[in-house]
């Protein structure tokens, strides 16, 4: 039954003016429109608002676009036959919310191009960043390195040779200290490979204990140690991986004395 209640409750009214219904439901929706004063107010408040919306989201056409269409228009003949306002209005609205359903799909676009864009922009943020942490460390061994170059050409640096024991006959770590400075480096590239489970670890002999001078790191050459003021001698043990608290004597691989 096509009644007002029925009308305002399925959205009728809109479906009318966007050219939906059917020949007969609209003349059926005329006729009430006439008749009911609420449906004609409503009726015309829809109009307004559609009106509103098209002139908002109004698209200015590309200028390729415009000329195309003037030469259209100026070329076709014009009718001269009366439209009835109502069809009229129809066909304006139905424009109208085409319109705005292009400018919907154009502003997806666009914010689609903008999503893509800052997702770039945050990609290449992030390299940059990474790169500048890649020049940082690199600056950081550069300078790390000249201090090491600079300490093993001083005339203050002495240098001592560790030279490995049964345990280890190969091993060999030529160590470089400098007292002035105090500063030690040492060159572990002959050391014997250990397991992942174990490390080499560098003792200082003061006065008869053992002080922690480091882990010796794998796959290093040359590494600063740390120095040990009063020290006797170097010594060099096998220890748990990441070091130990104290020496493991019966696993010491290398020591010298210092003069």
């Amino acid at each position: 039954m096509m009644d007002k209640s029925y009308i305002l409750k399925h959205n009728i009214l809109e479906q009318y003016l966007l050219g939906e219904l059917s020949h007969a439901d609209e003349q059926k929706i005329e006729k009430l429109v006439l008749q009911d004063s609420d449906l004609k107010e409503h009726l015309h408040t829809l109009e307004s608002n559609f009106e509103s919306m098209a002139l908002e989201n109004a698209i200015a056409p590309p200028e390729k676009v415009k000329d195309f269409l003037m030469k259209a228009v100026r070329g076709s003949k014009i009718s001269e036959n009366p439209v009835p306002k109502n069809n009229s209005l129809k066909v304006y609205l139905s424009i109208a919310a085409t319109i705005a359903v292009l400018f919907m799909i154009t502003s997806l676009y666009i914010l689609k191009q903008l999503s893509d864009t800052r997702n770039q922009l945050q990609l290449v943020d992030t390299e940059n960043a990474v790169l500048n942490k890649n020049i940082e460390d690199l600056n950081t061994n550069v300078e790390q390195t000249s201090k090491l170059l600079a300490l093993l050409k001083s005339p203050e640096t002495e240098q001592y040779i560790l030279k490995g024991n049964e345990l280890a006959p190969d091993a060999k770590v030529i160590s470089y200290v400098n007292h002035k400075e105090k500063s030690i480096i040492v060159n572990a590239k002959d050391l014997p490979k250990l397991d992942e489970n174990h490390d080499y670890q560098m003792w200082a002999d003061v006065e008869g204990v053992m002080i922690d001078m480091g882990v010796i790191a794998k796959e290093s050459e040359l590494l600063a140690m740390n120095y040990i003021d009063k020290a006797a001698s170097l010594n060099i043990t096998i220890e748990p991986a990441g070091g130990n608290d104290h020496p493991t004597v019966s696993r010491l691989v290398t020591n010298v004395y210092l003069r």
